[in-house]
């Protein structure tokens, strides 16, 4: 139902998505911006490269690939590509965060286009698995992309999310974890390490890559074969990002998960922006 983007036109997207979060940021001080602004390249991909089938027009169309936004803290990136794409007015994005609105600091599924609650970490990839199971038994080939963040992965539930999916063979499921090495209150390595993580799934019997997540052409490429394949297998991404990436000031921040951005400072890093 949607169509592909040139690589120019895409990049031109990241640029916009970004500078539309820090705006945001303006509007609802209370989302996350270092956290969202860390995965753009991977959601421009996924709604601009033709990697993800949907519909616009009717967000709950029974043969759209379902996209869950496991990391709710930084998926406020999502909001600028819905209204972008026509999934609602863009007029709403000046509301983000109000009383009223449907778009929400952490997004739900009041917002067309997106598919789950959100902002109880650690349960999306339990959610893709029965999503995945459904599709199944009623043979439909659509994927289930989910998107955590590495921080998420401390939590349990994922791991038993892991193990479920590797033991159904739910090879319709394409994880990516935005490994942007920070968690809320400083560096993952020192919170708890995930290292090797590729590794860990693979022990878990998942099929594992990793890809710089800011390397648009690698993104596109990784994840479209990786929808493609099935090999019944799990697949998932290990994207390594910068948290903050595009503003200097958040990407040095070890604690930039929790930074409020000053509208002074809002002003100043819209300047340097592309």
């Amino acid at each position: 139902m949607n169509g592909p983007v040139n690589s120019a036109s895409v990049t031109a997207r990241v640029d916009w998505v970004r500078r539309k979060i820090v705006v945001m940021a303006k509007i609802a001080p209370g989302i996350r911006v270092a956290s969202s602004l860390s995965a753009v390249e991977v959601l421009c991909a996924l709604y601009y490269g033709d990697l993800v089938d949907f519909d616009a027009t009717d967000p709950h169309w029974n043969d759209r690939d379902r996209v869950i936004l496991s990391k709710g803290h930084g998926s406020i990136a999502m909001y600028p590509i819905l209204a972008d794409l026509g999934f609602l007015d863009m007029q709403e994005l000046d509301h983000v965060g109000h009383d009223q609105s449907r778009l929400t600091v952490i997004p739900e599924p009041t917002a067309p286009g997106i598919e789950t609650t959100n902002g109880s970490l650690g349960h999306g990839l339990g959610v893709a698995c029965g999503i995945a199971i459904g599709l199944r038994q009623r043979q439909k080939d659509q994927t289930v992309f989910v998107l955590c963040g590495d921080g998420e992965m401390n939590a349990g539930p994922i791991w038993e999310a892991v193990m479920f999916a590797a033991h159904h063979a739910l090879d319709n499921i394409v994880l990516i974890v935005d490994d942007n090495k920070r968690s809320m209150l400083g560096d993952q390595v020192d919170i708890m390490g995930l290292a090797p993580l590729a590794e860990k799934f693979s022990a878990f019997g998942w099929q594992a890559i990793e890809m710089d997540g800011h390397d648009l052409g690698a993104v596109q490429g990784n994840l479209q074969r990786l929808k493609v394949e099935r090999l019944g297998a799990p697949k998932v991404v290990i994207s390594h990002t910068v948290k903050g990436r595009g503003v200097p000031e958040l990407e040095n921040d070890p604690i930039s998960h929790v930074r409020v951005l000053s509208g002074e400072a809002i002003e100043r890093i819209l300047k340097q922006m592309p």
